[in-house]
């Protein structure tokens, strides 16, 4: 199975691709492999904030503490917005809770319009 028919493999992938602290040479023994997955993992799960579920860690989201720290960043960037109006030149972001997550969702087609005339 390669990364591309697997999603949540190809978006770990990437978030490694990206992640300064991927080793460039090779680990010295089993044990140092997995202790950098162990602290990668963590660091995912516990520190990494996700956009796709509005800013807050996977953690954050299991445990159930997403929507009251999603409810209070609503509530901050507003008061910013009213306290310093000159600041926003559009809305502030959506804070809203995410209830279902797609690693890549469909796109609508384009479809082209279909040409009714009959060629003579």
């Amino acid at each position: 199975m390669t990364a591309r028919s697997n999603p949540y493999v190809e978006s770990a992938f990437r978030t490694l691709k990206y992640r300064p602290q991927l080793p460039v040479k090779p680990f010295e023994n089993l044990l140092a492999a997995r202790r950098w997955v162990t602290e990668l993992a963590h660091w995912y799960n516990h520190q990494h904030h996700h956009s796709a579920i509005g800013f807050v860690t996977p953690a954050q989201r299991h445990a159930g503490l997403d929507r009251a720290l999603l409810e209070e960043r609503s509530l901050v960037y507003e008061r910013a917005r009213q306290e310093n109006p000159q600041r926003w030149s559009r809305q502030t972001r959506q804070w809203a809770h995410v209830d279902v997550v797609h690693l890549n969702p469909e796109t609508p087609q384009i479809k082209e319009p279909q040409n009714t005339q009959k060629a003579a």
